[in-house]
């Protein structure tokens, strides 16, 4: 057998790959500090992490926030109520900051545990029906105002800095709101035509009336090479959908993001207030609140945190502060009021943990940094969020010059790690109370998540848990590794400048997974 260095050199000597920029460090599970590593290659040297980044955006939620926390997402009646029946006022769907407002399935299945064949899918908007249901059970019969989702628990910012605009128009790019539903994204199947040259039809799920399409998708020869393609501008509600779809081809399904999610999420509040018989005299409209801070992001994010004070939380309160019922400003003189009529409690944080981490969900990793500013600092804007991430970062040891994060999810450009701080993480967090719910929320070798298809077979199946990541031409992939000995190891492979729409170096990283667990 050859030493893991000579192995790793030949790997990277191939001209498929040899001109990227690779990183890589290779420890023992309980390494020591100042203890030579197993293996180590511009390990101190920065790269762009891509959903690496999960890994320290998840940990911080786990040791921060909790994983048994809770939202409480919110319907409240704000005005004049005429006994129950009659609100003058607005009816205001209130953003806790709940990931999963959907119809995922949750906890996390596995593949090898679902059922075959698989039942029908819950409905996307299941959850807000609930609540339109318990709004129908109040007596509400007549609203004289707007319904209002109001997402103002964060501040307005859908997008972290450098987040390419391409992005933006899909599910995986999808803007970040304290008001979330269904992934902020919706569903669009192209369908083609019965005969070539008829239209394709075109569908979207759910079936609210929020964007307008603009549809010229021609239907095809039989076994044309035909393809769709979409796009919508930013701050516009036309998505346009054209191309061409071959007659016998399967249809096109697509994750397309919602412009703007407590917009939409008013829009079908109202409808479904409306299909209970509520009278709804207004319009559905979104709130927000803009961020006034003028300073940039490196000196806000980079500041420190004298004591990382950790409130445990069950949910947060109604919009900046106010309950979820009594009186509002001049109460006792006008009779306004602030009633709840309906309410939601999300999954517990450590079983979304796994969702984000298994199918390296972006929008939900950026949810974590979101409400890890505003559960610890009292503020859910990105730039806090990077703060508190960065601060227990530096708590676990990890050096100040060793990462910088502009985001949650790892889809900054602006993101850098070096390989030694994401193993220091790995070997942080195994002496944290936390570690095995965490370690479990990572993907396995050939069995689930993004690692399902890679390291199928023995002797690596079922033996790597690892992260993930993929950004433009940047790849990362790190996490514990079940050596040939028995021994587990902790590894971080990064890779930047590999050449556009190849998989060589992904197939070069898993050579060299295989070389670690074959030699230690």
């Amino acid at each position: 057998m050859k030493p893991l260095k000579v192995q790793i050199a030949k790997l990277l000597a191939d001209p498929a790959v040899s001109a990227a920029h690779w990183g890589i460090l290779v420890t023992k599970m309980d390494g020591k500090p100042g203890e030579k590593p197993i293996y180590a290659l511009n390990e101190g040297q920065l790269f762009q992490p891509a959903s690496n980044a999960k890994l320290f955006t998840t940990a911080a939620a786990m040791a921060l926030l909790g994983p048994e926390t809770t939202y409480e997402t919110k319907i409240v009646g704000k005005g004049v109520f005429d006994g129950t029946s009659k609100l003058t006022g607005d009816v205001v769907l209130v953003g806790a900051g709940d990931a999963n407002l959907s119809g995922r399935t949750i906890p996390y299945v596995a593949p090898a545990l679902r059922p075959n064949p698989p039942p029908p899918a819950p409905a996307p908007l299941r959850y807000l029906e609930e609540m339109a249901d318990q709004v129908a059970a109040t007596g509400l019969k007549v609203v004289n105002g707007d319904v209002v989702g109001d997402d103002t628990l964060f501040p307005w910012e859908p997008y972290a800095e450098n987040w390419t605009i391409d992005d933006a128009v899909w599910g995986y790019g999808a803007p970040v709101s304290a008001l979330t539903i269904n992934d902020n994204q919706i569903e669009v199947t192209v369908t083609p035509g019965e005969t070539v040259g008829k239209p394709a039809t075109v569908t979207i799920d759910p079936a609210v009336p929020y964007y307008t399409l603009d549809v010229s998708v021609t239907t095809g020869e039989a076994k044309s090479q035909g393809a769709v393609g979409m796009d919508r501008a930013l701050g516009s509600k036309m998505l346009r959908v054209f191309g061409s779809i071959a007659v016998d081809a399967k249809p096109d399904v697509e994750e397309v993001a919602i412009e703007d999610p407590a917009e939409y999420a008013a829009v079908a509040l109202k409808g479904m207030l409306e299909a209970r018989g509520i009278v709804v005299t207004g319009r559905a409209r979104a709130e927000h609140v803009l961020s006034s801070n003028t300073k940039g992001f490196i000196q806000e994010s980079h500041e420190a945190i004298p004591q990382l004070f950790i409130p445990l939380v069950g949910g947060l309160s109604y919009g900046r502060g106010g309950g979820p019922s009594g009186c509002i400003e001049d109460c006792p003189k006008t009779g306004r009021m602030l009633k709840q009529l309906a309410s939601h409690r999300s999954a517990n944080l450590g079983d979304d943990v796994v969702v984000t981490n298994k199918v390296s969900q972006n929008l939900h990793a950026e949810l974590f940094l979101h409400q890890l500013g505003a559960t610890v600092v009292n503020n859910g804007s990105t730039a806090q969020g990077a703060r508190v991430v960065r601060a227990f970062l530096l708590n676990a040891g990890i050096d100040k010059d060793d990462f910088v994060f502009f985001d949650g999810s790892g889809l900054s450009g602006h993101d850098l790690v070096a390989p030694r701080a994401t193993v220091k993480l790995l070997q942080y967090a195994t002496t944290q109370p936390w570690f095995l719910d965490w370690k479990a929320s990572l993907p396995v070798g050939g069995e689930d998540g993004s690692l399902a298809e890679r390291f199928a077979k023995a002797p690596l199946a079922g033996h790597v848990i690892a992260k993930t990541g993929t950004l433009g031409e940047a790849r990362a992939l790190s996490g514990y590794l079940s050596c040939a000995s028995g021994k587990t190891v902790i590894f971080s492979i990064m890779v930047g400048n590999h050449m556009p729409g190849t998989h060589a170096d992904r197939d070069a990283m898993d050579k060299i997974v295989a070389a670690i667990a074959e030699t230690n």
